[in-house]
């Protein structure tokens, strides 16, 4: 039936994933009692999700998923269409990623399983976040962060190329999601520019782990060919085994070309071209990019992977001197926050967990939901309520404030020596000259 997993019956209702009432007791001569006098939130749409025909309908035809409304597409892949969705508790909009599991081969099936192990991993300002995953017998719906302000490759192909001051704060962004995943062992392996967001505000998300990958160690050998062939480094076109953060840092120097220029650095007209091009490093920068500018770029497209600047390099380099974050590289977030706020009802709460558990029992989730919910499943409502709860007070504090860039830097080689000397160093490729 569906709205079967919240299903609402008439006798004594337990917490559990499946059921997310939480009625009073009723036993079978107790049909004539009256319904109670106030429904919260929850138990109204759950009862309408079971019973009301026309949440049915939209249960059977798509418009809804769980505690979704759906609205209209906004994007499509391979195997998913994305479209724009609203929690019918929080009211929040979320992007609600549609995957057929009829066209997904076993491959297919590899890569969302690592999809959603990647994002169940990283909780960072820059990188889109996971809320919940829905399933059905032929869908599977992966709930994500929405990102209102477009993506990178259509905002530079429609307005030209971005300012020095512009280009400065996206690229610095997009460089703190890609430490904070190298940090945490995952390889991105398909970064473009289709795959960085922005939000209304203009805050950068990078997008679209599907093809990533957890590594124990950086130097863990890599053979699968990923990403798009414009943003390639050369070893994969030489069909070898590959180091996954070169190859991540070689497309963010992709990237930053195309910031900073609004064209491609290897362009040509076959595949076969583009990958000698590629293979040779050639390319030509504008002469009116800023000279600090040209010198990252070089110092990221060296066909030679162990030559190429590590991401503490590209962080202390003299262009991005100027810019300051609102906030650390590595965000500090409790490994199980649901599980952080159960244990909080036996402490002195923080205020941020106080209104988030003050927002939960308002919609009618009470401490008996949050017990019997596994903080870590993603394929759990209670879990999805939460996340959203969360991050809007984390967006609240300023999670996804942009950094800013700061005047004239006095002494470039001095402070860049102190800002590269003080950042925490995990690759072997950084070098010191």
């Amino acid at each position: 039936m569906p709205g079967g997993q919240y299903q609402v019956t008439s006798v004594k209702l337990h917490h559990s994933l499946y059921n997310l009432t939480d009625s009073s007791v009723m036993g079978p001569n107790d049909e004539e009692v009256s319904a109670p006098l106030h429904l919260t939130p929850l138990q109204k749409l759950t009862m309408d999700m079971c019973k009301d025909e026309k949440t049915i309908k939209e249960l059977i035809t798509g418009r809804r998923v769980g505690f979704y409304k759906v609205r209209g597409e906004i994007g499509c892949g391979t195997f998913s269409r994305v479209k724009l969705a609203f929690h019918a508790l929080t009211k929040d909009k979320v992007a609600l990623k549609i995957l057929d599991k009829t066209r997904m081969d076993a491959q297919a099936q590899r890569l969302l399983s690592r999809e959603i192990s990647s994002m169940e991993s990283l909780q960072h300002p820059n990188v889109v976040r996971l809320y919940e995953v829905v399933e059905t017998p032929s869908r599977l719906y992966l709930v994500l962060e929405y990102a209102g302000g477009g993506d990178l490759h259509n905002r530079i192909c429609n307005e030209g190329k971005l300012s020095d001051s512009t280009s400065k704060i996206t690229f610095a962004q997009i460089l703190s999601a890609i430490k904070f995943m190298h940090n945490s062992n995952i390889i991105h392996r398909d970064l473009k520019a289709e795959n960085v967001l922005f939000t209304s505000s203009g805050c950068v998300k990078v997008a679209d782990l599907g093809f990533s990958t957890w590594v124990s160690n950086h130097s863990n050998a890599l053979d699968t060919f990923c990403g798009s062939p414009p943003y390639a480094a050369p070893e994969l076109f030489r069909d070898e085994c590959y180091l996954g953060p070169p190859v991540d840092v070689w497309a963010m120097g992709v990237l930053l070309f195309f910031i900073v220029t609004g064209t491609m650095p290897f362009r040509a007209e076959t595949t076969g071209k583009l990958r000698r091009c590629i293979i040779e490093g050639i390319y030509t920068i504008p002469p009116w990019v800023p000279a600090p500018c040209q010198r990252l770029i070089k110092g990221i497209l060296k066909p030679v992977p162990t030559e190429r600047h590590a991401i503490d390099q590209m962080l202390g380099c003299d262009w991005l001197l100027p810019v300051e974050f609102p906030w650390s590289w590595v965000p500090t977030e409790t490994a199980n926050p649901l599980q952080s706020l159960l244990d909080s009802a036996h402490r002195d709460m923080k205020d941020e967990e106080e209104k988030i558990r003050s927002s939960l029992e308002e919609l009618g989730f009470t401490t008996k939901h949050l017990r019997n919910n596994q903080p870590n499943d993603s394929r759990s409502p209670v879990t999805g309520v939460y996340r959203i709860l969360l991050h809007r007070a984390q967006k609240r504090r300023g999670c996804d404030s942009l950094p800013v860039v700061r005047g004239m830097v006095r002494d470039p080689k001095r402070e860049g020596f102190r800002a590269y000397r003080g950042l925490r160093h995990t690759s072997k490729f950084c070098v010191l000259s």
